[in-house]
């Protein structure tokens, strides 16, 4: 029973054996040879650096931080106007209406031109309207009996029994911008022409002064806009207005023509670090617009979507944004467009710039890691050497075979 076992277990053998004797070596399968050991080297070189190398792969996930606000990061000059002029309002789709942000974090400067075409620039001390100081508190009224100075409030604010004083231009500015009137620059107002501010305006007025604006300000994560326009912002009739009266006084000055030297989403260190690596942080940097056009507007429609980069260890997470952009701008009387004739501009709107931003609900996920793992790496190389020796063999033997072949006519 048991000498019968040797010999099935014989034929099951997939690896048959020749003896020394009945080998043969030849030239050409040495060159083989040696070609095999090359590329067999070349390919595990090959798997190594795949190995080794980092890689980035993205993920989607559901933005947990939604219901956070979002820093956006700022840096603009409007070349062509003046400080005073520039009002930046914030709406959304949440209903929030903030009107003149700029004492929410942005900072005006004032671009100043001197003869010999230097530029400097001086932090704007214009006041700037309070909407979070309602205008009954900056018109407080005096006390009955009290005989104190009580400013004129030109008809904005009833002040038969002095129950409203306008004594400062900033008042009657405000006043005038809940009535909805036109305060142009203020002659001929007292309170404006005794604190100087009528002369300042046109000073700058003439010496062409420019405004740049930077800062950080604050917006909920949902689709809204950011609008630079002149004058002071109200609301009338459920409609966003401005009082266009100092930009239309002066027919031949002012225009948006602006340059953006930044503009960024989320924590502006790590924006900065990012970009180097990632165009799509930071697209709008150093854009230039330029149209020497008064009464044209130009929008940006940019599409946000927040960010993570994890690095390898797992122990380094950067947040960020990124945001692609399409603008567009147009003439304010309408037409046809000057570049494509096929294309007509609506009529009507208010001169400026207007950053529409729509955030996304969803979340990038950028980790590094290696490109292939350690087991795949095993497998790779394995699997090159099988493969490189199958194709050496099945060359080794047509070779020999071909040579045999000629051998045999030569014999004959």
């Amino acid at each position: 029973m048991s000498s019968s076992r040797p010999p099935k277990l014989i034929s099951l053998d997939a690896f048959a054996k020749t003896v020394e004797d009945a080998r043969i070596k030849t030239t050409s399968g040495g060159l083989i040879t040696l070609l095999c050991v090359f590329v067999v080297l070349l390919l595990i070189r090959n798997e190594y650096i795949d190995y080794t190398t980092i890689i980035t792969r993205p993920e989607l996930v559901v933005d947990r931080d939604i219901n956070k606000q979002l820093d956006i990061n700022l840096d603009i000059s409007f070349y062509n106007l003046p400080c005073d002029l520039i009002s930046i309002d914030l709406l959304d789709e949440t209903g929030d209406l903030q009107l003149d942000i700029i004492n929410s974090g942005l900072t005006k400067y004032r671009i100043i031109k001197n003869s010999d075409d230097n530029i400097r620039e001086e932090i704007d001390d214009s006041p700037a309207l309070k909407p979070d100081i309602s205008l009954k508190e900056m018109a407080k009224g005096l006390p009955e009996g009290d005989n104190s100075y009580c400013g004129s409030c030109y008809g904005a604010l009833p002040q038969d029994k002095n129950q409203y004083c306008c004594n400062n231009c900033e008042t009657v500015k405000k006043a005038y911008a809940e009535m909805k009137w036109q305060f142009y620059d203020g002659e001929n107002i007292k309170q404006c022409e005794d604190e100087g501010y009528v002369l300042k305006l046109k000073n700058k007025i003439e010496s062409n002064e420019g405004c740049r604006i930077k800062g950080t300000a604050k917006i909920n994560r949902v689709s809204g806009q950011m609008d630079f326009a002149p004058g002071a912002s109200f609301t009338s009739e459920g409609r966003h207005v401005h009082d266009l009266s100092l930009y239309m006084k002066y027919k031949e000055k002012f225009n948006f023509d602006h340059k953006i030297h930044h503009l960024s989403f989320g924590n502006k260190e790590n924006n900065n670090k990012l970009n180097q690596y990632f165009d799509s942080i930071q697209p709008l940097n150093d854009y230039i617009f330029k149209k020497n056009s008064k009464f044209h507007q130009s929008t940006y429609y940019l599409k946000i979507v927040s960010t993570r980069f994890e690095s390898l260890d797992k122990l380094k997470k950067d947040e960020t944004n990124q945001f692609s952009v399409i603008t567009h701008d147009r003439p304010l009387q309408g037409g046809k467009d000057d570049d494509h004739q096929h294309t007509l501009h609506a009529r009507g709107g208010v001169p400026g710039v207007v950053f529409n931003f729509d955030i996304s609900p969803l979340k990038i996920i950028n980790r590094q890691q290696y490109a292939k793992t350690w087991s795949g790496f095993i497998l790779g190389v394995i699997s090159s050497i099988a493969g490189v020796l199958m194709v050496g063999t099945l060359l080794d033997r047509s070779v020999f075979a071909a040579q045999q072949a000629i051998k045999g006519k030569k014999d004959l």
